[in-house]
C-alpha cells in the first residue's frame, strides 16, 4: 500500500508540475487570447508580491501577472487603497494583454483569519471590478493543483504558515501561525547590518542561498516546528511545500529532517497557491 500511495504521490507531483510549467509559461510569453471559453482569475495577495492567475473554464492556465507591493503583514490587510492600486494595474496589464475583461475571480487567506478580514479581500477585488464567486484559505488552495490524496500541504508565505491536513482528497483540518519569509528577511539583515528591503532582495538571489542557509536555519527550523504542532494529530506520511519562501534551495531539507518524514516541493513553489485560487473560481462555475 505504502509503494502504491508513494506512486500516486509522484504521478500527482508530476502533473501538477506539468500545470505550474505552463502557468509560467504564460507570464514569461504573454499574448492575445484566442478562445470563446470563459476566463477565471486567481487573486492572491501576498505580504511581499501580489500575484494574478487567469485560468479558462477547464483549468488551462492562460495568462499570469505579479507585482511587489507590501499591502498584507501576517496575513492580513494593511494598506487598503495600495492593496487596491496594485491589484487595478495587474488586472488592467492583463486585460491589455488577453484582449478581454476579467470578469469572475477568486480570493485566498490565511487559515484561522477572521470572517471580517476575510472579506476585506472580497472588498478588494470588488473595488477594482471583479465579481468574487470563491472564497478559500491559502494551503486549501494550493491542493487543488497538487491534487494529493493523503498528506499535509503547508503554504509558507511572506508572514504566516499555513497548513491544510488532507485525507482522502479531503480537507481534514486548517491551521495557520505567523512566521514566514519576512522572518527570515529580518534574520538576514540583522546578520549582514543591511535594511530590510536589501535583505529581501539577497533572499531572493539563488546564487546566495547556500551561503545564507546557516544563517536562516534556525528560522526553518521554527517553521518547522510549526507544521509538527499542526499534523501532529494526524496520521501524515508527507508534507507538501508551497509558498515563495519555500522556494528558498535547501529548505525543504531542513523541514524533512526536522518532521522525519518526506518533504516534496514543486518544481516553482511560489506559483502554486495563486494558480489554485483561480482553479477554485472556475471549479465553482462547474460545480454550482
Amino acid at each position: 500500500m505504502k509503494n502504491i500511495n508513494a506512486q500516486n504521490a509522484m504521478n500527482a507531483m508530476e502533473k501538477a508540475n506539468q500545470r505550474i510549467a505552463a502557468f509560467q509559461e504564460t507570464m514569461d510569453h504573454p499574448r492575445p487570447y484566442q478562445g470563446q471559453k470563459r476566463l477565471y482569475t486567481g487573486v492572491d495577495l501576498g505580504t511581499a508580491y501580489t500575484v494574478l492567475a487567469v485560468v479558462d473554464e477547464e483549468g488551462t492556465p492562460v495568462a499570469g501577472a505579479m507585482g511587489f507591493a507590501q499591502v498584507v503583514r501576517d496575513g492580513l490587510v494593511v494598506d487598503y487603497i495600495g492593496a487596491v492600486d496594485i491589484l487595478r494595474e495587474l488586472k488592467a496589464t492583463l486585460e491589455e494583454s488577453l484582449g478581454v475583461e476579467l470578469l469572475k475571480a477568486g480570493v485566498a487567506y490565511p487559515p484561522g483569519t477572521s470572517p471580517g478580514d476575510q472579506k476585506a479581500l472580497h472588498y478588494i477585488a470588488e473595488a477594482v471590478g471583479f465579481d468574487v464567486i470563491a472564497a478559500l484559505d491559502e494551503p486549501t488552495a494550493a491542493n487543488n493543483v497538487l491534487n494529493i490524496e493523503d498528506g499535509a500541504v503547508i503554504d509558507i508565505g511572506g508572514g504566516t504558515t499555513g497548513t491544510a491536513v488532507i485525507g482522502q482528497g479531503q480537507v481534514v483540518c486548517v491551521a495557520d501561525e505567523p512566521t514566514g519569509g519576512t522572518h527570515v528577511s529580518l534574520v538576514i539583515a540583522g546578520a549582514y547590518r543591511l535594511p530590510f528591503a536589501e535583505a529581501e532582495k539577497l533572499k531572493m538571489d539563488s546564487r546566495k542561498h547556500q551561503e545564507l542557509l546557516p544563517v536562516i536555519k534556525p528560522v526553518i527550523e521554527k517553521i518547522a516546528g510549526i507544521i509538527r504542532g499542526h499534523i501532529q494529530d494526524h496520521p501524515v506520511d508527507r508534507v507538501y511545500l508551497v509558498g515563495g519562501t519555500s522556494c528558498f534551495t535547501g529548505f525543504e531539507t531542513i523541514v524533512a529532517a526536522e518532521l522525519q518524514r518526506p518533504v516534496i516541493k514543486p518544481a516553482n513553489p511560489f506559483l502554486v497557491t495563486p494558480l489554485g485560487i483561480a482553479l477554485a473560481a472556475a471549479k465553482t462555475c462547474s460545480n454550482p
